[in-house]
């Protein structure tokens, strides 16, 4: 008992007096000048992400059943929970729920999810279905660039007067027109394919590719547009080409082989010692982290970098295994915010205008799909895809989502189009991304029904 007095109680009494005695010499002053708590930020994270998920897999369930991808129900999810809805109706609980020092955390997570997912649907495309298709894509994915972007300079000779900003000459002006209509959405069209399961199919693949081929192109036709916008020198657009492709050319010559050694699951095969297993999650988590770094640093975007690293890791079972792991909290958790985010960030006010926007609007979306679409069609069909291919492809490639959102915001930040022609765009944007998926079932029945109708035509023959 004794023990236990000197040994306890004792020190407990000499920390009670210690404390007493340090507060009354030094807490009066230090007390009163101490800044005010801020926002429970992680307690309010904490509330609103089983509302967000609750509300996106709602709305994404709801969209699916009418044949939409849930891409979209998550983008109406935002909506519904930002300020063009629930903000309208009750600004209390939409300030509440979703205040402003929310948005950076969720920001950043959800960026991380749209990496991680890009790193997937690089690690599940089959180049095999696009082996001895080089040139292709290249065809593919550069003409359905080039078509838009001219029609896209046509049409701002239009937009110029109307709805050019003061002070903007023509050429920014002209080449972020044509940029806008040449993009597409890399992230929502490799979702629509997931979804479909057209990724091993030749049109699902060959989209993919040329979308991610395409955008490269685009994001460097964009830098084009901000060193023109801002007057700088045009030698850092070649800077960001020859850095984009070294960077390749050290994943494809240095990193692929050295991954095919390691990533094979903790067995030795004489001279190369492989990773362990419990080690390949850590080590492609870091490797995906290191790309999107690299390719955020040379001007391009992130999410190539994940994307490229994913086609270079070798399929093998240790790495199949850790693939699992990360598209479980991706694609329930990570990926759903950046949807969520960006719709939270859109509000439909910016839709409204008189009836010359909403005619010169309708001008624009049909000449964005006619030039995406059809140029897309005819340069797959020029070098060899059947017709339902290449109108599957076109079909595809015509989405442009949330990537054309992310130009559109760089444009009306830099001062180069107005927040009417913002609007404009805007809804391009989304009945585009809208159409895509009800425009792959209708060439799907096309295609099903052709079938059918020449199958059944030698019996009729045989019959007469």
């Amino acid at each position: 008992m004794f023990l236990y007095g000197a040994l306890v109680i004792l020190p407990a009494v000499a920390v009670v007096l210690l404390l007493a005695v340090r507060g009354h010499t030094a807490g009066g002053d230090r007390t009163s000048s101490a800044a005010a708590p801020g926002p429970d930020v992680y307690g309010r994270l904490l509330l609103a992400l089983p509302v967000i998920l609750l509300v996106g897999q709602g709305c994404a369930a709801l969209c699916r059943r009418m044949s939409q991808p849930g891409v979209v129900g998550e983008i109406l999810a935002g909506i519904v929970l930002g300020p063009s809805v629930l903000g309208l109706l009750w600004p209390f609980a939409r300030h509440w729920l979703l205040p402003d020092e929310l948005m950076p955390p969720i920001n950043v997570l959800a960026q991380l999810g749209l990496v991680l997912f890009m790193f997937l649907v690089g690690h599940e495309l089959d180049l095999r279905r696009v082996r001895g298709r080089g040139h292709a894509l290249l065809v593919v994915s550069h003409v359905g660039v080039a078509v838009p972007m001219l029609t896209g300079v046509v049409l701002a000779l239009g937009l110029y007067g109307p709805f050019a900003p003061a002070h903007t000459d023509f050429t920014p002006f002209a080449l972020f027109v044509a940029v806008s209509l040449s993009i597409t959405a890399f992230p929502v069209l490799a979702r629509i394919v997931a979804e479909r399961r057209l990724g091993s199919s030749t049109a699902g693949s060959m989209a993919v590719v040329s979308a991610a081929i395409g955008d490269v192109t685009a994001w460097c036709l964009l830098a084009v547009v901000v060193t023109t916008a801002r007057h700088s020198s045009l030698l850092d657009v070649g800077r960001v080409l020859l850095l984009t492709s070294g960077f390749c050319a050290l994943l494809w010559l240095v990193v692929r082989p050295a991954a095919t050694r390691l990533l094979s699951g903790g067995e030795r095969d004489g001279r190369t010692a492989r990773l362990p297993e419990a080690a390949v999650l850590p080590a492609l988590l870091v490797g995906i982290m290191l790309s999107a770094l690299a390719t955020d640093r040379i001007g391009v975007h992130a999410i190539f970098g994940a994307f490229l690293l994913g086609v270079v890791t070798p399929r093998r079972p240790a790495v199949e295994r850790a693939a699992a792991g990360v598209r479980s909290v991706t694609e329930t958790l990570l990926l759903p915010l950046f949807f969520v985010y960006s719709g939270l960030r859109t509000e439909i006010g910016l839709l409204t205008g008189g009836w010359r926007t909403w005619l010169w609007c309708l001008l624009v979306l049909v000449a964005a799909v006619v030039a995406k679409w059809g140029s897309t069609t005819a340069a797959a069909r020029s070098v060899g895809l059947p017709w339902e291919d290449s109108m599957l492809l076109g079909a595809l490639m015509n989405c442009r989502g949330l990537t054309e959102l992310i130009v559109l915001n760089v444009g009306l930040d830099l001062g180069v189009i107005s927040p009417t022609l913002f609007t404009v765009f805007v809804v391009m944007a989304v009945v585009s991304t809208v159409m895509t998926s009800p425009a792959v079932s209708a060439v799907q029945r096309f295609v099903r029904s052709r079938a059918t109708r020449n199958t059944s035509s030698p019996n009729l023959s045989m019959t007469h």
